[in-house]
C-alpha cells in the first residue's frame, strides 16, 4: 500500500526544472516562487497522451497547488530532518547517481582481472572436455554395494572396449542424469572445479582415450576424453566475461570500491554520503531532467508521509471519527440486496456443529476467528475449517444454498464432511461502520483530505499570476 501512496504522490508532484533564462514566475506559495518551467513539467507530465482524465491548465492549477501546499506542510513539520526519510531518499537518489561512477573501461578492466585469475588457475593444463558414465554408490555404502557397482562398471567398460557405444551405454546405465541424455557430455572443465579423483583421471588422458573405472566419492566413472583445448585469449572470451561480472554485480562492487577509496585519500574530510550528495547535485546542474526526478523522489517521499500522518493512517485508526462518520451518513451504506453476516464452517463430528455456535455466542463479531482458532484449531490437528465473512447472494456457494435458499452445487471438503452456517441476514443497512469499514474509511479519508487542504488554503498565502498561467505551453523557447 505504501508503495502505490507513494507512486501516485510522486506523480502528483511532478518535478522541479531549472529556472532558466526568461522563466518567469507563474505563482507563490507560502512565498517561494514557482518557475513557468516548474510547473510546466509537472502538468505535461501528468497529463500526457495516454492519460484518461486530462485537465486544462486552469483545471490543473488547484491540484498543483495543493500539492504545494502539503509540501510545505511537511517541511513545516521538519519530516524531512527526520532519519527516515533521509536514509529512503538517499537510496532512491544513489540508484541514480551512483551508475555514473562507473564507466564501461571500468567493468572491462574488471572482466580482464577474472580473465587473469582464471587464467593463472588453470596454468597449463588447460581445458578439457570429457564424457562419463557414473555407476553411483552412496557414502559409506557396505562392501557388497561397492562391489557390486565395480562389477557393473567393469562389464560396461569391457562392452565398450568390445565395441559398444560409449554414447548408448552412457544414455542406458549413467546414473548422472544430466549428462546421461547426452550421451554422458559434460561441459569444458578447468582444473578444481570437479572431484579430485575424477579430474586426475581425466586430465591424465588423451583426446579419444577412455579410463577404466575410477572411484570417487560418489561411486565409479567411465571417462571418454572429447576433447582438450588451452584457455582462449581474453579478447574471444571478453564479451561472455563482461556479462557473468555484469550479472554478480560488478558495476556496484565497482562504485563501492572507488567511493571507498575517495573516502580514504581525504583523510577523513569526506564520506560516502557526502560524495554522492555532491555528485547528485552537480548532475543535476547538467541535467533537468535527472533534477526533476530526484526531486520527484524528495517531494514525494515528503507528501506521502504528510498524507499519511493527516489523512490515511489517521482516518483508519480514528475509531470514534469513523462510528461518528458512519452515523451521520448511514444511507450511503445501504444496500440494494441483503447481506449475510456470519459464517459457513466445517466439521468432522456433529457434536462440534454446536460447539462452534456456543464457542462464538457473545464474542463480537471481529473476535469470532481467533476464538475459533484457538478454541479448535490450536494444535496441530484441526477440527473445523471456516469462512467468515458479510456475503451476498453469490459470494459463496454454501452461503447461497443454506442461506438464501438457492438451488446451486456445493463441493464439501472431504475431511471436514458436516457443513453448517451461523449468523444473522442484515436486510439492506449494516449494523456498525465496522461491517462497510473500507467504505466508512475512504469516504473519512475524502473528508479529512478537504479539510485538510481548506485548512492549508487559509494558512499560507496562494499567489497566481495568471498573465503568466497563459503562456504556460504556448512561448517560444
Amino acid at each position: 500500500m505504501k508503495s502505490f501512496k507513494l507512486f501516485a504522490a510522486m506523480l502528483l508532484c511532478g518535478g522541479m526544472a531549472l529556472a532558466q533564462h526568461g522563466d518567469p514566475v507563474v505563482m507563490k506559495i507560502n512565498g517561494v516562487p514557482v518557475t513557468r518551467s516548474e510547473f510546466e513539467y509537472s502538468y505535461n507530465k501528468n497529463n500526457s497522451d495516454d492519460v484518461i482524465d486530462k485537465k486544462t491548465v486552469d483545471e490543473y492549477v488547484d491540484l498543483f497547488v495543493n500539492y504545494k501546499l502539503k509540501v510545505a506542510a511537511a517541511l513545516d513539520a521538519k519530516l524531512d530532518t527526520l532519519t527516515s526519510f533521509k536514509k529512503e531518499f538517499a537510496m532512491y537518489r544513489d540508484q541514480q547517481v551512483r551508475p555514473a561512477f562507473v564507466t564501461d573501461s571500468d567493468v572491462v578492466a574488471e572482466a580482464r582481472r577474472v580473465y587473469e585469475r582464471t587464467k593463472e588457475h588453470i596454468g597449463d593444463r588447460g581445458l578439457i572436455k570429457p564424457a562419463h558414465i557414473l555407476i553411483y554408490v552412496e557414502q559409506k555404502a557396505p562392501a557388497y554395494k561397492v562391489e557390486k557397482a565395480r562389477l557393473l562398471a567393469d562389464s560396461i567398460y569391457n562392452a565398450i572396449k568390445g565395441g559398444a557405444d560409449f554414447a548408448e551405454m552412457a544414455k542406458k546405465y549413467s546414473q548422472d542424469p544430466g549428462s546421461a541424455k547426452n550421451g554422458g557430455e559434460l561441459p569444458w572443465i578447468q582444473p578444481g572445479q570437479t572431484l579430485k579423483e575424477f579430474e586426475d583421471a581425466a586430465y591424465a588422458l588423451k583426446t579419444g582415450e577412455m579410463s577404466k573405472p575410477v572411484l570417487s566419492p560418489v561411486g565409479y566413472h567411465i571417462i571418454l576424453m572429447k576433447g582438450r583445448k588451452a584457455f582462449e585469449p581474453f579478447d574471444t572470451l571478453k564479451a561472455d566475461i563482461i556479462r557473468f561480472v555484469e550479472a554478480r554485480g560488478a558495476r556496484e562492487r565497482i562504485v563501492d570500491k572507488k567511493l571507498s577509496d575517495m573516502v580514504k585519500a581525504s583523510d577523513g574530510k569526506l564520506t560516502k554520503e557526502g560524495i554522492l550528495e555532491d555528485k547528485a547535485e552537480e548532475m543535476s546542474a547538467k541535467d533537468p531532467d535527472l533534477k526533476n526526478l530526484i526531486k520527484e523522489y524528495h517531494d514525494g517521499l515528503l507528501l506521502y508521509e504528510i498524507s499519511n500522518r493527516m489523512v490515511w493512517d489517521k482516518a483508519a485508526k480514528d475509531d470514534a471519527g469513523l462510528e461518528a462518520y458512519f452515523k451521520k451518513n448511514k444511507k450511503k451504506y445501504y444496500w440494494d440486496e441483503p447481506r449475510y453476516k456470519g459464517m459457513v464452517y466445517h466439521v468432522k463430528q456433529k457434536d462440534d456443529i454446536e460447539a462452534v455456535k456456543n464457542c462464538v455466542k457473545n464474542v463480537p463479531f471481529d473476535e469470532w476467528a481467533e476464538k475459533l482458532r484457538t478454541t479448535f484449531n490450536n494444535d496441530s490437528v484441526l477440527r473445523i475449517r471456516v469462512e467468515k465473512g458479510i456475503f451476498k447472494e453469490g459470494d459463496n456457494a454454501f452461503i447461497d444454498k443454506m442461506v438464501f435458499d438457492k438451488d446451486t452445487v456445493v463441493n464439501s471438503y472431504k475431511n471436514f464432511p458436516i457443513d453448517a452456517v451461523y449468523g444473522k441476514i442484515l436486510k439492506r443497512k449494516p449494523e456498525s461502520y465496522d461491517d462497510v469499514r473500507g467504505l466508512v474509511t475512504a469516504d473519512y479519508q475524502e473528508q479529512l483530505e478537504k479539510q485538510w487542504v481548506a485548512d492549508l488554503r487559509k494558512k499560507y498565502p496562494v499567489e497566481v499570476y495568471y498573465d503568466v498561467l497563459k503562456t504556460v505551453n504556448n512561448h517560444s523557447k
